[in-house]
């Protein structure tokens, strides 16, 4: 629509909203990565329901940057990203490896604007 508001994702860091992407650059089902202004990366979804979510995009079993190209899924209700490499899954709501209950990711407060 020509003329129209941008609807926003949004990260909230320290006391402040960031924002990320528009709206329309996320799409139901895969992933976005986000470089944060220090540095560190966040891996951005969105549901097919249109609930929003954002962890850190760094696997703590490797390392790499790439959570944000892992796939998504659901177990007992709640949303998760399986890492591309290993295939561990993350809740995206905790952040809590499923597969390993002593690891996990921060979770980013993301809202749609």
């Amino acid at each position: 629509m020509s003329g129209s508001t941008p609807v926003m994702i949004q990260l909230r860091l320290d006391e402040d909203w960031l924002e990320i992407c528009d709206r329309t650059q996320l799409m139901p089902g895969r992933g976005l990565a986000a470089l944060l202004p220090d540095g560190r990366q966040a891996a951005l979804f969105l549901d097919r329901e249109g609930r929003a979510y954002a962890i850190d995009n760094r696997d703590p079993f490797t390392g790499a940057a790439v959570l944000s190209r892992g796939l998504l899924g659901t177990e007992r209700g709640r949303p998760f990203v399986a890492s591309p490499l290993l295939k561990q899954r993350f809740d995206l709501e905790t952040g809590r490896c499923l597969d390993d209950e002593e690891v996990s990711v921060a979770v980013h407060p993301v809202r749609v604007a």
